[in-house]
């Protein structure tokens, strides 16, 4: 009975952290019968394999017909972290990715010497597969970039402040409305719980641009298929933006002065 629970527990957890990842190893399970010499080795090994060879083979030629496809990373856009190519989180639908395109090619003239920097988008497979911990990127239609941050010099950097790319807030100044201090109030207690997800903070010299994550905003809302973007208001107000597909995305969210959020029609 412990066993069975062990296993239950592992593929719901890698259902959820990469989606095929429960199947997967319930067929390394089946596939490898624990009366063999070295099982666990022998399960561990396959589970690899088979992964390995549906995420980079398989799943990009199947999500297709699910009417998703997998970002490529270029000399314009790439993802902040190998975990995320690797979990098949990069899906988006084809109009989404036709609109990081042209974003990311814009943004390059503005600034050769940056890419921008992807962070969670969409599992390749089912309209409404929760992609945790967010709230809404189960429709191939989201996908979270990452500020643009420069050196005490003042030069524009693609490194980041976070391994996850998340957790490492702007915070609001001593002269800004703080939202999550609002919200914890509320009794919203998730909201600024990404702070436990950063898988450790690096890069720790590097300031928050607004020069360039402004740039980066005003880029994609001047996209016609964009339809909202949020960000935190006080980083909202700082930046002197005013569009109207800004929006506040609620205390049952999460907080948004770590990432740019935005979606299509």
């Amino acid at each position: 009975m412990i066993k069975l629970i062990l296993h239950l527990t592992l593929i719901i957890i890698l259902t959820i952290i990469t989606q095929i990842g429960g199947v997967v190893y319930l067929f390394s399970i089946l596939l490898i019968k624990n009366n063999k010499k070295h099982y666990r080795v022998k399960r561990l090994f396959t589970f690899i394999i088979i992964y390995s060879i549906s995420t980079f083979l398989i799943v990009p030629i199947v999500a297709t017909y699910f009417g998703r496809i997998k970002i490529n990373d270029n000399n314009v856009i790439e993802s902040h972290n190998f975990l995320t190519i690797l979990c098949n989180r990069n899906y988006v639908v084809p109009e989404l990715n036709n609109t990081l395109i042209d974003v990311s090619k814009k943004f390059k003239k503005e600034f050769p010497s940056i890419k921008i920097i992807y962070l969670d988008a969409n599992f390749p497979f089912f309209d409404g597969f929760p992609l945790l911990p967010h709230l809404s990127h189960n429709d191939g239609k989201k996908i979270d970039l990452s500020f643009i941050y420069e050196n005490k010099n003042g030069s524009f950097t693609n490194l980041k402040t976070s391994r996850s790319g998340y957790g490492v807030f702007e915070n609001p100044k001593t002269t800004e409305k703080s939202q999550t201090k609002s919200c914890l109030k509320k009794g919203f207690w998730q909201y600024d719980f990404t702070k436990y997800l950063t898988f450790g903070k690096i890069n720790k010299n590097l300031l928050f641009s607004e020069k360039g994550t402004k740039k980066l905003i005003e880029i994609i809302l001047k996209n016609k298929d964009v339809s909202k973007l949020f960000i935190e208001p006080h980083l909202k107000k700082r930046l002197n933006l005013f569009n109207s597909k800004i929006r506040f995305q609620g205390c049952k969210a999460v907080r948004h002065d770590d990432h740019i959020h935005f979606q299509i029609k």
